[in-house]
């Protein structure tokens, strides 16, 4: 008799998940609290315009065609590798950077301010490829049943590598680069993962080989959401029901087992398995009220920052800007020491602006631009009144109408803005923090909320704040994971 599963969320980990196990023969229906499925991988429509709500562009697009492979099928959306990877500008000079996988393009522009940076960029990125290959496979793409075998598999790495574990990302760094634009350049990829580079471990430096060498920085034709329309197509065509507006709100245990998961209109849902794509520490709080991951605990963990993201569309095109665009200011060590307690800050923030519609021209209509920015912000715990949006957004369009020298203000022909308040209450997230928990030493691998339940033998999970951790390739890697825990049990 074929297993029933439920998985509880339909963000790209749920779904990769979900679609792993039907092509098993698994029995599968998906619950998503949100009226679309995505998750924080999600779009809005709105006045002609099309914006992608999270994720701009992916990493490790080898992991998605392996993800094909075992679901044997064709990657359902295509998807193109970005040159430049993106353009960085800072708020102290006109000079625009692009950030070319071609070391030698990327280093011309450095050769003023840099001496030697062919030469060190080279060994930067010798020492990310060692960490990548030594660690990747061995602690990030594994299961571990115990915190001793976490700390067994860790003794296998090559100990040359233990001193970065005792560095912070800018330290590692700064150790080959001297200028401030290069240090600063080289170490944005750590708010990639939803913290600062001096408080991200120097192991994540291996994240820029994956930019500059391994596989780089890839856009989705026609918007990232097509990942999830792709997925979803997928699991229609194998029956899979997906029931949206259906949140998750209590349980029944029976016999030391999760029986069933009761919804908002007090529906009860069943599964001979349980898969939880929702914020895995979140959902053991507020649902399975573990007291371990009760608010006030949950506070005192480390968590990744928050987002005030803006869509905005435009009745122009802006010709001065890329496709990927960073701005910083010009006091980025006081930017990102404070950022996530000092709210005074982001009326001159740091922040990012894709521009979807510049490769997507059905993204916005004829002559116009789709424009999504993403500031990191604090989150709820430090910042929970957010009734100024509206004063911090309009200096992140004037800032940006200064450096592109054209202000777009009276362009803008929709408007539409989160704060942490909206992406805690549209997906679940504690105190409205973006990518989960963060990456601390102690809050990755075995220290991280493991992907099976620790009382019910029925319930799994997958997502950001499980196995391996936040972002779409790490997803993708913790469905398979999922997937192999549910498969070991399903056997017994």
């Amino acid at each position: 008799m074929e297993k029933t599963v439920l998985v509880v969320g339909a963000g790209i980990g749920g779904l990769a998940t979900a679609l792993r196990l039907v092509k098993k023969g698994y029995k599968v229906q998906i619950i998503e609290k949100h009226k679309q499925a995505g998750g924080r991988l999600n779009q809005i429509k709105k006045d002609g315009f099309t914006f992608d709500t999270g994720p701009s562009f992916f990493s490790m697009s080898f992991e998605f065609e392996e993800f094909a492979r075992d679901c044997s099928i064709k990657l359902p959306f295509e998807y193109v590798e970005l040159d430049p990877l993106y353009s960085v500008n800072f708020g102290n000079s006109p000079k625009t950077f692009f950030l070319y996988k071609d070391m030698a393009k990327l280093s011309e522009q450095f050769k003023d301010i840099e001496p030697d940076f062919d030469i060190k960029i080279d060994k930067y990125l010798k020492k990310c490829g060692e960490l990548f290959h030594d660690t990747v496979d061995l602690v990030i793409k594994q299961n571990f049943d115990s915190m001793l075998d976490y700390i067994l598999t860790l003794m296998r790495v090559n100990p040359k590598h233990l001193p970065v574990l005792f560095r912070k990302f800018n330290e590692q760094v700064n150790r080959y680069f001297t200028s401030s634009e290069a240090r600063q350049i080289v170490s944005l990829v750590a708010f990639f993962l939803g913290r600062t580079p001096f408080d991200t471990s120097a192991v994540y430096s291996l994240l820029s080989y994956t930019e500059f060498k391994h596989d780089g920085y890839y856009n989705v034709s026609g918007g990232m959401y097509k990942i999830v329309e792709g997925i979803v197509a997928e699991l229609l065509k194998e029956n899979v029901t997906i029931t949206y507006n259906t949140e998750i709100m209590d349980f029944v245990e029976k016999n030391g087992k999760l029986e069933s998961l009761t919804d908002q209109n007090q529906k009860k849902w069943t599964a001979d398995i349980i898969v939880v794509n929702a914020d895995a520490a979140v959902f053991r709080g507020k649902v399975l009220k573990r007291k371990a991951f009760s608010v006030e605990q949950l506070d005192k963990k480390e968590w990744t920052m928050g987002y005030l993201t803006m869509y905005l569309g435009v009745n122009c095109k802006l010709p001065e800007t890329n496709h990927h665009n960073y701005f910083l200011g010009s006091n980025f060590d006081e930017y990102a020491g404070d950022i996530y307690k000092n709210p005074d800050k982001l009326q001159k923030p740091y922040y990012y602006v894709n521009v979807l519609s510049k490769h997507n021209l059905d993204c916005a209509p004829e002559g116009c631009e789709s424009l999504f920015f993403v500031c990191p912000v604090p989150d709820l715990r430090y910042k929970p009144n957010w009734d100024d949006k509206d004063e911090i957004t309009d200096s992140i369009i004037e800032d940006f109408s200064k450096r592109i020298g054209r202000d777009i203000k009276p362009a803008i022909i929709s408007k539409t803005v989160y704060t942490p308040v909206d992406w805690q209450q549209q997906f679940n997230l504690h105190r409205g923090s973006g990518l989960g928990l963060s990456h601390s030493m102690l809050q990755i691998g075995a220290f991280r909320p493991q992907n099976f339940d620790e009382n019910y033998k029925n319930v799994f999970y997958v997502g950001a704040s499980t196995v391996p951790g936040a972002g779409l390739p790490m997803a993708i890697i913790s469905s398979k994971l999922a997937f192999e825990r549910v498969e070991k049990f399903a056997k017994k």
